[in-house]
């Protein structure tokens, strides 16, 4: 990609020369009202281009700037939601462990084969009180 781009922008040059060489007769350039200077051609050409290439150098910077200032404040919620994720999955550690220590002091419970045995269990259970 480098080669590419140093090739188009030595074509640019080359044709800005070429040109530059062709046209040496004086013109008058008027910036504002009463403020005008007389240059030949290839030079206010030449000034033209380079104004060009700077503006579109400080447009390349500040939308580089941009994706950078975005993807940073990116990669800080990606982190935020990476150690909430970690601290999440040490709670639920923790809350295994706290579970595996309390099923021995539950009372022992009958398996059941279906959900119409436990409500009939319950139903039996609320009758004999």
């Amino acid at each position: 990609m480098r080669v590419l781009n140093f090739f188009f922008i030595f074509l640019i040059c080359l044709a800005l020369v070429v040109f530059s060489l062709e046209n040496t007769e004086p013109t008058t350039i008027q910036i504002i009202q009463g403020v005008e200077f007389q240059a030949p051609l290839c030079v206010e050409l030449i000034i033209a281009t380079g104004l060009g290439a700077v503006l579109a150098l400080i447009f390349s910077l500040w939308s580089r700037m941009q994706r950078m200032l975005g993807s940073r404040e990116n990669n800080h919620q990606i982190r935020q939601k990476e150690q909430r994720i970690q601290q999440l999955e040490q709670d639920i550690e923790r809350y295994k462990v706290e579970l595996e220590e309390k099923v021995p002091l539950l009372p022992e419970g009958k398996s059941l084969s279906s959900p119409t045995e436990s409500i009939e269990i319950e139903k039996a259970e609320t009758l004999s009180n």
